[in-house]
């Protein structure tokens, strides 16, 4: 099969998205099919990729892609390449990565037209929670990680206690976690964090922790990736992503898993699918909840090594290999 993989951000830049694109068409492409990837993400080739990638491609390239394949696969929804499909009468599946609104939470034009469009293609969601909200009906498909970078490494001392990983920006929560590490100290625990990332509130996340006497417990690392990320992860005890927006899914929560932490996560959306069994949620934007959740575990470390011990299962569903088998068996009878 010739599919024209649509992933609107891409390698070189670093994301969630980015990362399910790379998996899944590796694995297509491992499968037997024929891949070309389309991406707004300047950049150049990929090192020892088996696919090819066409950066900005203009309108004439993109028809001329879409007449060449058999399938659109859409890695998230984007009218540019989604329109032309329908008007050419070419099959589309449409994963969806997360909510269709605008930043406020409210109903754009563009959003309006994507709704539109979604009873002539096959819709996936990666969460329950996304597809709840979509309208139509849509098979539920977790996002993959990569298994062969986050995974426990043996000869790698878990000798740290709390690390959070993601942007830094208001919507992740970090101020919550610092919130509830003030609360942690009331209480006698001083765990140590570490903060991976980067984003618009580094400098106020600095400042928080200083202004909160936390400056000997928080480290912050900047943002990491690769073997450096797995090997942070694996001295940790514990993932947290205390988010305050409703994360769709969380494929953070999974390298965490996958690394022998235990993840604490909040519960709308579909973050609590991602962290399953191996873990625990509490209410989003609910610093003491946070707190008295982190203290449980802080002082009970036969309840994260039971939390632990359900991980293997929960993350054997969400390799890059069985997460692409579920796509394309998806692709060989896409609806409607």
């Amino acid at each position: 099969m010739k599919i024209l993989f649509s992933s609107y951000v891409f390698y070189p830049s670093i994301g969630g998205v980015e990362t399910v694109s790379r998996l899944l068409a590796e694995q297509f492409v491992r499968a037997g099919h024929e891949v070309e990837l389309i991406t707004k993400t300047p950049g150049g080739e990929i090192a020892r990729g088996n696919y090819r990638v066409t950066r900005k491609p203009s309108l004439l390239e993109l028809i001329r892609l879409l007449r060449w394949c058999d399938l659109l696969f859409q890695n998230n929804i984007s009218l540019r390449s989604l329109l032309p499909a329908r008007l050419l009468r070419k099959r589309a599946i449409v994963v969806h990565q997360t909510w269709i609104q605008n930043e406020s939470g409210g109903m754009g034009w563009n959003d309006r037209i994507k709704h539109a469009l979604l009873p002539g293609v096959t819709n996936v969601a990666i969460s329950r929670a996304v597809a709840n909200v979509l309208g139509v009906p849509a098979a539920i498909i977790g996002n993959p990680y990569d298994e062969t970078i986050f995974r426990v490494l043996p000869n790698v001392v878990r000798d740290k206690t709390l690390v959070f990983l993601g942007r830094l920006v208001s919507d992740k929560g970090v101020d919550l976690l610092l919130e509830a590490l003030k609360l942690l100290r009331n209480d006698g625990l001083t765990p140590d964090l570490t903060i991976v990332g980067s984003g618009p509130e580094d400098a106020n996340l600095r400042r928080l922790a200083a202004e909160s006497g936390l400056a000997s417990q928080v480290t912050f690392v900047g943002e990491k990736s690769g073997t450096a990320l797995a090997e942070i992860l694996n001295r940790h005890r514990i993932l947290v992503a205390p988010s305050r927006w409703p994360e769709p899914f969380g494929i953070v929560a999974l390298e965490g898993l996958a690394c022998g932490c235990v993840v604490i996560g909040s519960r709308d959306g579909g973050l609590k699918e991602a962290i399953g069994p191996a873990g625990v949620t509490v209410a989003n934007g609910d610093a003491p909840a946070l707190a008295n959740a982190l203290s449980t575990l802080l002082r009970n470390p036969a309840a994260c090594d039971r939390l632990r011990k359900n991980a293997p299962a929960h993350l054997a569903r969400f390799t890059a290999r069985s997460i692409a088998a579920a796509y394309l068996d998806a692709m060989k009878n896409p609806s409607p």
